[in-house]
């Protein structure tokens, strides 16, 4: 039977007696050849390939194995299902992409050895051809481009070379004919203006393993792509400039772009009130060309504001727009928004994806999370729902603390029933998360918080399992437990545990530490005494060990803690913090009346690391601009239910965070595991605490302190690392923590007390996973999860190689293309690579390379100066019972408030690929890294979170 190759091609093929597919030649797919020649696809040619390489690795022995065979056949089919899938839009592929699916499919298949053999035969091929072209590279040919009209017009050649090397300019090993000559090879007679934008970037972008400042290049090759696209929008016709012309184009530019949006209605009028003359002229042209490749396309698939497909938001103008909507209310408005403009463009600073997305526009939405507390009736269930549903609209993370509701078998007094527990209205939420998916940007997300002494906390454990009656799981809901130290105290000593239907213990809801104790006691005993309706007790330590495995298998619920995220909060004065939000970061109170609100931006920190350490003045002077912009939010926002715009003007809490911590310490050539990495993660955090809490008293001395500040802890005088004695005092017991400090923190308190605070909160560490891809470092405070991967997210797949790495091995003469390979053969990671030394080993070890309660001392070592909270992501290579048991208890006894996802390997690890053709529109590589046994990776393929998964909106 034959191949047939059509628009949707079947993935279903047999083959002819020899073992190699016969393919039915179809036109509408075509091969460009590496002399430009375009020639019908051929599938049998990849058959008599990979044939080939498997006799070259196995020898005679595999031309007369079956095995062999089938397993060509099955290649075969996967590669050309890879290669059509794009269907006819796109009908054209060039050879080198061909034998990167060569390539790819080999990895996947695990031919390690068939695989890597392929991959130094492309390069030796490669060198010889090289040195058989070793002249200059010959004129082109002949094209003619196609217009949309479908008018042709000469290619002009002199252009497209000279875009080449501008992208190229001021980047250290980088080849702009390598970048020509290879963008030659995808051009054809009748090729589009579109094709023709997208083969430069192409080209460069499979070099990008090669050298880590080609992503630079390519992003610069994808800019014109951009500035043709916008540019003609805004001027009505066509209308392209290279880099070097936009000092001139990107005033006039402006205006237009601004009058533009707001008649396209994506603009909010005031900001045409605006001097715009003198904001454009403020614009830096230069600063399109720090973007890397993968900052760069997020940015133009997502961010950009466009009409009809059609984006015409420039860089600049982004962060301008962005910086306008922030300063709206300023007095001197022009000279914030430059301000503003000056610290995001740089990437010092960076606004979180909401405000990315909304600032400036008629709906500025521009908070990340929302926090609320779902009563115990239908009125209030189904309120907290559409609730969800109003905020998520407009790219809001949502945690719903679920605890006061009543558990299953517990009485309904009006239908005299019993409730069915938690768990339905659980599935309502979940599907509500999903419908309302923020116009196709990013899924609406949600995070159910449940105290551990809920009946129903057996079924919360199962409810992202797989098995089971699928009414009763929430396959896309993130779930997390909200433990009270006394559970933890149980656990330790090997008590009983009793669980309560919250109708009948209602205010165990409403207290903490201490008091929570003695009250909980009480209802323990009155369960002796059978005086209760709904209860049962259980052996502490077997929930707990349950409670692991479940976040073992399926990567819920998280482990976070409700004693230390109470005693430690500023707030307590007038509210109890039931649950953290979709990130596990922000830690605020919640209530029938107030549902919490958390505006966030992060710092880039390696931005502010100079050989010398961290510049402390530079640090300053972006933690003071970055509060007052993450203070103007609150007052500008656009706030979807009452109860949150309530909140968030009586208290004011905001959460500056940082990212491009493993970047830092690569700079300053610090091991992640080790002592000055714990170090430095106090000294850094201990640093922007003092700014930010500094930096919200000057704010109080100039708009106020927040309407709730009275009573607080910073009333009193008592700021972050101060709470730390309330904790131990209510525990009793040491937290074995280093609370040294080096600013002058009395000077800090006198202040605080005498002149307020602007904000209750002021610190929160997010993931940060989309704005560190724009500012093309590290996310968050996490580890680096390879030296050399592919990542996934809503754009594509991206190639992903450690700068650093690199410019320590071509230091030593180690960078080559064995190098290269062997990176991907061993998934990024040195350790089993002989010839690199021991110091570079440890200073690149990868995240499950660190031993994990290297992470949990510097968390809690940062812990110490946070108001709010950290989204702490876990790591074990091989993980079992007791690993996890004595890492997840020493994050309490550290006092962590809460911790985030367990990531754990899966049998399956990163797929070895030439990393060529994932450009950000073939899906052909990604992370399997899982939050599942290895037994469970199969079903749980789309359920437990990757690595990098482009659909979670907790990693967004």
């Amino acid at each position: 039977m034959s191949i047939t190759l059509e628009a949707r091609p079947s993935q279903h093929y047999e083959s002819s007696s020899t073992g190699i597919p016969k393919a039915t030649v179809d036109p509408v797919f075509q091969v460009i050849r590496r002399n430009g020649s375009v020639t019908p696809f051929d599938a049998s040619k990849i058959s008599v390939a990979l044939t080939k390489a498997f006799l070259a690795v196995e020898g005679g022995r595999a031309a007369a194995s079956r095995r062999v065979h089938e397993t060509v056949d099955g290649l075969t089919s996967q590669i050309v299902v890879a290669l059509t899938r794009r269907g006819v839009q796109e009908r054209t592929f060039h050879i080198e992409e061909i034998q990167d699916q060569v390539e790819l499919a080999l990895m996947r298949g695990e031919h390690h050895k068939v695989a890597r053999a392929y991959v130094l035969y492309r390069e030796e091929r490669k060198r010889e051809r090289a040195a058989e072209t070793a002249a200059p590279i010959p004129t082109m040919p002949s094209i003619s481009v196609k217009s949309k009209d479908g008018s042709l017009a000469p290619l002009d050649a002199a252009r497209l070379r000279k875009l080449i090397e501008e992208s190229c300019a001021g980047l250290a090993d980088v080849s702009a004919e390598a970048i020509l000559s290879e963008t030659q090879r995808n051009l054809y007679d009748g090729i589009t203006r579109d094709e023709l934008a997208d083969a430069p970037v192409l080209a460069a972008r499979t070099l990008i393993e090669t050298e880590p400042n080609y992503t630079f290049v390519t992003a610069r090759l994808l800019m014109d792509k951009l500035r043709r696209e916008a540019l003609s929008f805004v001027a009505g016709r066509t209308d392209e400039a290279r880099q070097s012309e936009m000092g001139e184009r990107y005033p006039e530019y402006f205006r237009a772009f601004i009058a533009k949006g707001i008649v396209a209605d994506l603009l909010d009028p005031e900001l045409a009130r605006f001097d715009l003359d003198r904001l454009g002229g403020a614009l830096k042209p230069e600063r399109d060309g720090i973007f890397q490749y993968l900052g760069l396309q997020t940015l133009y698939d997502r961010y950009f504001l466009q009409t009809h497909g059609i984006r015409f938001e420039l860089p600049q103008a982004f962060f301008m727009r962005v910086a306008m909507g922030l300063a709206l209310r300023e007095i001197d408005r022009e000279a914030k928004a430059i301000e503003f403009y000056d610290l995001i463009s740089t990437f010092d600073f960076m606004c979180s994806t909401p405000t990315l997305f909304n600032a400036g526009t008629p709906r500025p939405q521009l908070s990340s999370c929302f926090l609320t507390t779902v009563p115990d009736d239908l009125d209030g269930i189904f309120k907290s729902i559409k609730d969800n549903a109003l905020l998520a609209k407009y790219s809001g993370g949502l945690g719903n603390d679920w605890t006061r509701v009543r558990g299953l078998g517990a009485h309904i007094k009006g239908t005299n029933g019993e409730s069915q527990g938690v768990v339905p209205f659980l599935k309502v939420a979940n599907d509500t998360a999903i419908a309302v998916n923020q116009g196709g940007k990013r899924k609406g997300a949600v995070c159910a918080y449940l105290e551990t002494w809920h009946i129903d906390i057996e079924e919360f454990l199962d409810l992202r399992k797989n098995a089971g009656d699928d009414r009763r799981r929430t396959h896309d809901m993130n779930t997390a437990h909200w433990i009270p130290d006394l559970f933890m105290q149980r656990v330790a000593e090997d008590g009983q545990w009793t669980l309560f239907s919250p109708d009948e213990t209602p205010d165990l809801h409403d207290l903490y530490g201490t008091a929570f104790a003695e009250r909980y006691e009480a209802y323990e005993e009155k369960a002796e005494r059978m005086e209760m309706k709904v209860a049962r007790r259980v052996r502490a330590v077997d929930l707990w060990r349950r409670m692991l495995t479940m976040l073992f298998e399926t990567g819920h619920p998280w482990i976070t803690f409700k004693d230390p995220c109470n005693l430690r909060s500023p707030q307590q004065h007038c509210g109890i913090v039931h649950s953290s939000n979709l990130c596990a970061e922000i830690t605020l109170n919640t209530s029938n009346d107030e549902v919490a609100v958390c505006n966030l931006g992060s710092i880039n920190l390696v931005a502010h690391v100079t050989n010398d350490g961290v510049d402390f003045d530079k640090l300053e002077r972006t933690v003071k601009t970055a509060m007052r912009m993450l203070d103007n939010v609150i007052d500008i926002n656009f706030y979807t239910i009452p109860e949150a715009r309530r909140s968030n003007l009586r208290h004011r809490p905001v959460g500056m965070g940082l990212m491009g911590f493993q970047d830092a310490l690569q700079a300053l050539r610090i091991n992640y595991g080790s002592e000055e990495a714990v170090a430095f993660a106090d000294t850094s955090m201990e640093a922007i605490s003092f700014h930010a809490i500094s930096a919200s008293v000057d704010l109080a001395a100039e708009r106020g302190r927040y309407p709730s500040f009275d009573g607080s802890l910073w009333s009193q005088g008592i700021l972050p690392i101060d709470s730390i004695e309330l904790l131990k005092s209510a525990r009793g017991t040491d937290l074995r923590l280093d609370t040294s400090s080096t600013l002058d923190w009395d000077g800090l308190r006198d202040r605080v007390r005498t002149t307020g605070m602007r904000n209750s909160n002021t610190m929160a560490i997010a993931p940060t996973a989309t704005i560190s891809n724009i500012c093309g470092v590290a996310q968050s405070i996490e580890p680096a999860f390879r030296n050399l991967y592919v990542k996934s997210n809503m754009s594509g797949d991206f190639t992903v190689v450690n700068p650093f790495l690199v410019r320590d091995l071509k230091a030593r003469g180690l960078w080559d293309e064995v190098m290269i390979s062997d990176l991907k053969y061993f998934d990024g990671s040195l350790g089993a690579i002989d010839r690199i030394p021991e110091d570079l080993k440890a200073l690149y070890a990868t995240a499950f390379e660190i031993d994990a309660h290297w992470l949990v001392d510097a968390a809690a070592r940062r812990q110490k100066w946070i108001d709010q909270g950290q989204s702490l992501n876990l790591y074990i290579a091989a993980p079992n019972g007791r690993k996890l048991d004595a890492l997840y208890r020493l994050a309490w006894e550290r006092g962590l408030k809460t911790t985030y996802y367990l990531r754990s390997q899966s049998a399956t690890h990163v797929e070895k690929s030439t990393l060529k053709g994932t450009d950000g529109k073939l899906n052909a590589v990604s992370s399997s890294v899982h939050h599942s046994a290895p037994e469970n990776i199969e079903a749980m393929a789309g359920k437990a979170c990757l690595i990098d998964d482009p659909t979670c909106e907790a990693c967004q």
